[in-house]
């Protein structure tokens, strides 16, 4: 049963949101950073990239980074750029991203829940990401950004949403890429109390995106609780930041593929192959999309083709094996392409989504790839059947959009 509370918020004062606001930490570099902070004295990217107050090429895990971060935190509070509300709240933050609003009750999770894996995950994760997010949290003995979790659609939780969101949004902005970000505070006790009691007859959280967060976030309490000898359970280090979303709100788009070389072989020779696998069929200069699961885009030569994995290339009972992307790593990457490690082979590289079929296009037409291959989006379904299997997800399966904004609130430990 998910167990979650209340929590002061720390966050920025109305006109100021729209400063501090920023993306998450993990979907830029430190010189993008840079660019985006740059006369912006109020901008996160201090707290949660601050390599960016000190000469480009500093690296980022140098200490003196981490501890460039707190004196920034602790200089936002002073400066009233980031203020601590006075009592406890849940929160309501929607995202609008090409007309469609998706709308999450911002909560604080249990660390045991992650521990004991009432919290699931669908990733593996890497201890020196981990290790870099937990020396964060340590330094500043908060959760600057928050986790981004899913729920089973609730009905009462759902009617919750929908009354908070009637009235006057505390934040509401559209953020430099066109989304809209809306933040409302639930102040109403017994909104609150509902809240707690409906999230406690939740069996599952799932983690949607954000997976070394949670993990950092839910360690640094656990080493918390480890090392104070009065610990009881309530302090706040047992709880980190989230944002919870009714599954039926999210949506999950195509994380997609571009591979150097043909491992050796003609594009003729290629296309043969994967004729073994797939129903192989040329769709000519105009954009493909993958029309259905099981069916793949690949771009090659200056041409599309629909590949069609053939009945008893994939077992649809096995959680894993019915995965796209599994169908691909394994009958084209691997055995064709000779890749076999998506997380570490310098020969394929993953581009979202977002960034449309453009995008795999322009990298093979420009020389730098060879071919492009595009996956059917994974389902929110599909995503927590795994978590529930107990099994992970292979990499690069899953992208979330719109991300959350960083900035909006965040939470001490303390």
């Amino acid at each position: 049963m998910a167990k979650v509370k209340p929590f002061r918020g720390v966050r920025p004062p109305r006109d100021l949101v729209t400063q501090v606001a920023s993306r998450p930490y993990d979907v830029l570099n430190s010189e993008e950073a840079r660019t985006e902070a740059e006369g912006n004295p109020r901008s996160l990217y201090h707290i949660i990239k601050p390599e960016i107050d000190f000469e480009p090429g500093t690296d980022e895990h140098d200490p003196k980074v981490y501890g460039k971060a707190v004196e920034n935190f602790n200089a936002f509070q002073q400066n009233g750029w980031l203020v601590q509300d006075d009592a406890e709240h849940y929160y309501i933050y929607a995202q609008t991203m090409n007309g469609r609003t998706q709308y999450g009750i911002v909560i604080a999770a249990n660390v045991a829940d992650y521990m004991e894996g009432r919290i699931k995950k669908h990733e593996l994760t890497r201890r020196d990401k981990e290790e870099d997010r937990m020396k964060h949290v340590r330094i500043n003995n908060a959760n600057i950004e928050p986790v981004f979790f899913a729920f089973p659609d609730n009905e009462v939780l759902q009617r919750i949403i929908d009354e908070v969101t009637k009235g006057e949004p505390e934040y509401d902005f559209t953020a430099p890429d066109g989304f809209g970000h809306h933040f409302w505070v639930i102040n109403s006790p017994e909104m609150i109390d509902t809240i707690t009691k409906e999230f406690a007859d939740i069996p599952y959280l799932y983690i949607a995106d954000g997976h070394h967060r949670s993990a950092a976030a839910a360690l640094v309490g656990h080493e918390k609780a480890q090392a104070n000898p009065e610990h009881k359970g309530d302090e706040e280090y047992n709880y980190f930041l989230a944002v919870a979303f009714p599954a039926s709100h999210l949506n999950i788009i195509d994380y997609n593929r571009v591979v150097r070389d043909l491992n050796g072989l003609t594009p003729e020779e290629f296309l043969a192959r994967l004729a073994e696998n797939f129903t192989v069929e040329a769709k000519g200069t105009e954009e493909y999309r993958p029309a259905s699961l099981h069916n793949f885009s690949l771009y090659l030569g200056g041409q599309w083709y629909s590949l069609t994995a053939k009945p008893g290339t994939y077992d649809d009972n096995d959680p894993i094996g019915i995965l796209d992307v599994t169908i691909s790593s394994d009958l084209i990457l691997r055995d064709i392409l000779g890749i076999t490690d998506l997380r570490s082979d310098k020969r394929i590289d993953f581009v979202g989504g977002i960034r449309g079929l453009g995008e795999l296009k322009r990298r093979v037409d420009s020389g730098e790839m060879a071919m492009a291959l595009a996956l059917y989006p994974v389902s929110m379904k599909q995503l927590m059947d795994i978590a529930d299997s107990g099994n992970i997800m292979p990499p690069k399966t899953t992208w979330f959009e719109p991300k959350l904004r960083s900035g909006l609130i965040i939470h001490k430990l303390d």
